[in-house]
């Protein structure tokens, strides 16, 4: 018997260090893309030491599979057979690092996954005190906001990081916004050195006529909606429609695609807000187009999610290509993703039932409408010989009222430091902020989507943030970050003379609580807060 990862791995490669006889392997260099991870199931020894590890509840033993995660067995051992395993034991760990307390204060502003794991990073080494910062009253940023509400596995990820967060040495600081609260200056007065996690929030625009129309959104908006952000929780979308059309095919795509068709008996089983629990109990949309200018062999969506969809009761799901055909340089997720394609377009629809459809090879040209959405149109791209997509002068209109944009997402510019206009990212070397003339700024660092880009899954932000935090402590080890800054206790007077009040761990620990109570009484996982004002509320009990 063997253990087999499946859809929920969120990469975060915990698994790797726990497994005795080293059978777990991330992507390959042949297959970098790769968004799963994968157990060799002629080398597993049924131990459970990598299911004890899992932070998202990724792995089952080969016996226990539900029935629409049984084909998982299959691709773990389908990714050996392409590469198959060679022993990669890492070299043994030295002693635990340590600085002498109150040498190394770092600030790390944003909560999402990728300011978590470098403070984690942080606080394994004994003496470093970390001070984390955030606009809003609760952590975990995306995870919180914006993984899919039907994802529960998945968002349990923040377990990891109770036990380095109830460290003395951690000082939590929600509710609090660097740039109008507090500057850069100081932050660097009160610390050694500052790490900027704050993520790739903008949405890019299509640049095409018509996107400023009514009923047009970035599916980011439509996403912080459902998921009870406080920022979007009073917007509105116009779900009487009854087809959706979204522009873009990766994973939020087709997060988004299943939220607006998944019933209300399914909804209620998640922690979806209740203000858009109630408007998709009421939506009309039966059918959700979802728009990729290239070929299925090139959609950005991962495999697993890919297969999941094929699960979902009453939901039909369309591929409109015919070339499906995986080729002998493709990667074992991209020949899975074919494959699969190729089985849902033999699959007969059922009357009655909902619909995704995929349509590959073209892009959209125009938003149509007059005060309002009333269509897409779409012009049908040509394959060229390099194989990147060129328009051709075939075009067609698809009728709707709602359009949702997931095309990418871009970093804004943060105050006193360098920015990347084409990239959204601040210039960095191994997260060292480089400034315009390009050396290093002293004690300056990223990590996350403002570091590299929006790639990558929640784990991916694991070894980012460990790059990250190798490089700031070597910079301490060379005696570059050393300097006479404050102490928390002034930070915190600080923060009292501008009557900044934070929301420490324990008030968001009753944040926490009370929307689990909430839910308990709903019989849902949690009733979200939506906003700021209830979160403080009970935050300050």
């Amino acid at each position: 018997m063997a253990y087999v990862i499946t859809q929920n791995c969120c990469k975060d490669a915990s698994c790797v260090s726990a497994c005795p006889v080293d059978c777990i392997r991330p992507a390959t260099s042949d297959e970098p893309d790769s968004t799963q991870m994968f157990i060799d199931p002629e080398t597993c020894i049924d131990c459970g030491a990598c299911v004890d590890e899992c932070p998202v509840d990724a792995i089952y033993s080969e016996l226990d599979l539900p029935a629409e995660l049984a084909p998982f067995k299959d691709i773990n051992a389908a990714y050996f057979e392409r590469h198959p395993l060679e022993s990669a034991f890492p070299e043994p760990l030295g002693p635990a690092a340590s600085v002498e307390p109150g040498a190394l204060r770092v600030a790390i502003v944003g909560a999402g996954p990728s300011a978590c794991y470098a403070a984690a990073e942080l606080l394994a080494v004994r003496g470093v005190e970390v001070d984390l910062f955030e606009r809003l009253p609760t952590p975990f940023g995306l995870i919180r906001a914006g993984v899919a509400p039907d994802h529960l596995r998945t968002k349990s990820v923040v377990r990891l990081f109770d036990q380095a967060f109830a460290d003395r040495r951690f000082g939590c600081h929600l509710n609090v916004e660097v740039g109008t609260d507090l500057t850069h200056a100081d932050l660097l007065a009160h610390h050694h050195a500052v790490i900027y996690a704050v993520g790739a929030s903008a949405s890019r625009d299509l640049g095409i006529p018509g996107e400023q129309l009514a009923g047009h959104h970035p599916a980011a908006d439509f996403v912080a909606w459902y998921n009870g952000h406080p920022d979007y929780a009073r917007h509105a979308f116009d779900l009487s429609t009854r087809r959706a059309v979204i522009v873009g095919n990766g994973n939020v795509a087709l997060d988004v695609a299943r939220v607006l068709l998944l019933g209300p008996d399914r909804l209620t089983r998640t922690d979806i807000a209740e203000h858009a629990l109630e408007a998709l109990a009421h939506s009309d949309i039966e059918e959700v187009v979802i728009l990729g200018r290239r070929g299925p062999r090139d959609s950005a969506f991962s495999m697993g999610e890919f297969l999941a969809l094929g699960s979902l009761d009453g939901i039909d799901v369309l591929v409109d290509d015919a070339d499906l055909s995986p080729d002998p340089d493709d990667s074992v997720e991209t020949a899975l993703k074919l494959q699969l394609a190729a089985e849902y377009r033999t699959r007969t629809t059922t009357p009655g039932n909902k619909r995704i459809i995929f349509r590959f090879h073209v892009s959209p040209a125009e938003i149509v409408g007059a005060d309002h959405v009333e269509g897409v149109r779409v012009v049908h791209n040509d394959v060229g010989t390099n194989g990147h997509p060129g328009s051709s002068d075939t075009t067609e209109l698809i009728e709707t009222t709602l359009v949702l944009r997931s095309i990418g997402y871009r970093g804004n510019a943060v105050a006193s430091l360098p920015h990347h206009a084409d990239t959204g990212t601040i210039p960095n070397e191994h997260g060292r902020v480089i400034a315009d003339d390009g050396t290093p700024l002293p004690g300056v660092y990223v990590t996350g989507w403002i570091k590299r880009g929006p790639r990558g899954v929640i784990g991916t932000n694991r070894s980012c943030a460990e790059e990250t935090v190798a490089a700031l402590l070597a910079d301490f080890d060379t005696g570059a970050l050393k300097r006479t800054v404050s102490d928390r206790d002034s930070l915190l007077t600080a923060l009292a003379d501008r009557d900044i009040a934070p929301v420490d761990w324990p008030g968001w620990r009753a944040i926490d609580a009370a929307e689990r109570a909430r839910g308990t009484e709903a019989q849902r996982p949690r009733v979200k807060f939506v906003t700021i004002e209830e979160m403080l509320a009970v935050a300050r009990g």
